[in-house]
């Protein structure tokens, strides 16, 4: 089985066989997609196991709602959106619940590449949860601005707004010295 995505009329007819009712064209689909849609959810819900269920019932509903999907929209944002869906209702569902955090392990504070992710992450903490799920889909899958809209379930402008209003907000924390060569 490849991992590469299908494009154009190769989707096209791996979405008909898999509204047919074929499992392997469905797989052929959606099996691409999975790391990223994981990402995505672990990006949103911070927690591996969460992610990994937010993934699975992702899955599960994309099967089910296979026959939706509108005749020549890609299938990757649709999906995506399909998982950002299910981690803000993951999100909902257990946030009366007290969950204790991971203690993230001790990294060598004289790796400068460590240093720098641990920046990063802690100013996308600081984000809210709908601009760090707009960083991700433009900047880390490096969606285009329609497809992350549609993950987003909001206007291409809309998107653009989130978009910048996040980078400038995670501006300050990241400035970093100039490297003299």
């Amino acid at each position: 089985m490849t991992t590469t995505r299908p494009s154009g009329d190769r989707e096209a007819a791996l979405v008909a066989q898999a509204v047919a009712g074929s499992e392997a064209a469905f797989e052929m689909l959606v099996v691409p997609l999975a790391d990223a849609a994981y990402r995505l959810a672990l990006t949103m819900l911070r927690d591996h196991a969460e992610a990994e269920d937010a993934v699975q019932e992702a899955t599960l509903k994309a099967w089910r709602k296979l026959h939706q999907l509108r005749t020549g929209m890609p299938v990757r944002p649709w999906f995506l959106a399909i998982t950002a869906n299910q981690c803000r209702s993951m999100r909902r569902r257990w946030r009366a619940i007290l969950t204790l955090g991971t203690v993230e392990p001790l990294q060598a504070p004289n790796d400068d590449h460590v240093v720098r992710d641990a920046d990063l992450r802690r100013a996308l903490a600081l984000l809210g949860d709908e601009e760090r799920l707009a960083v991700y889909l433009f900047f880390y899958l490096d969606l285009p601005l329609a497809e992350a809209a549609a993950v987003l379930g909001v206007s291409v402008p809309a998107a653009r707004s989130r978009i910048y209003r996040a980078a400038r907000r995670l501006r300050p924390s990241l400035e970093l010295d100039e490297v003299v060569s």
